[in-house]
């Protein structure tokens, strides 16, 4: 694994005051750090129009992915650190220079045959996916919601709070952080200091029977 910090933003939190607090957060931070943008309010749209237009699975995943550029765009500008990547190669070289990238994903996503085109995967699954690209140690999904200290992934994912997909996409080998409302005072202090923000959950499947977890809001 390689000391490397992958963000997932959730598209929620551009329905939170606290958005561009997170952002300031994130440039604060010492350790190479990639952004994966959420599909948020866009990729509702996505979804609430299905049914009515008629658009399968496979169409509704890839507008999906595109619903988490358009995410992307709005980082991009709230953001002089942030830069667009769309590879593995245009990833590594904003990381040389010391940027931030934003993942944007459909290049790298819909050309992998692995990957589920349909509602169980969604950005959660895919910034887990990306972090095996990268064998990146460590992994935070920024959620609007704190998590009990003794969550599972596949508590989260029965909650709610991660996609289907996401306890069998995750990497046992690195370690995932679920970070909430209560860990935004000292993340910018965290990410400074090379640390991540967040509870660690357990990614290995003995501890994935047991936990708790709220209901996602």
């Amino acid at each position: 694994m390689k000391p490397i910090i992958l963000v997932k933003l959730g598209g929620s939190t551009v329905k939170s005051p606290n958005l561009q607090r997170w952002i300031a957060a994130i440039e604060q931070t010492t350790e190479p750090c990639v952004v994966v943008p959420g599909g948020g309010p866009f990729a509702d749209t996505v979804r609430r129009h299905q049914a009515q237009l008629g658009y399968d699975d496979a169409t509704a995943h890839e507008m999906s992915v595109l619903a988490m550029e358009q995410f992307g765009c709005v980082l991009l500008n709230m953001s002089k650190r942030f830069v667009a990547a769309d590879s593995l190669e245009a990833i590594d070289m904003a990381l040389s220079t010391g940027r931030i990238p934003v993942w944007m994903a459909r290049n790298m996503v819909m050309n992998a045959v692995e990957i589920a085109q349909d509602w169980t995967t969604t950005s959660d699954s895919l910034a887990a996916w990306l972090q095996g690209k990268l064998k990146a140690d460590r992994l935070c999904l920024v959620k609007l919601i704190d998590v009990p200290h003794d969550s599972t992934v596949d508590a989260l994912s029965r909650a709610g709070i991660v996609d289907p997909a996401f306890p069998e996409m995750v990497s046992p080998e690195g370690k995932l952080f679920v970070a909430g409302p209560s860990d935004l005072a000292t993340a910018g202090r965290r990410f400074a200091l090379g640390d991540v923000p967040g509870r660690i959950v357990p990614t290995s499947p003995d501890a994935s029977s047991r936990g708790s977890v709220i209901a996602a809001e």
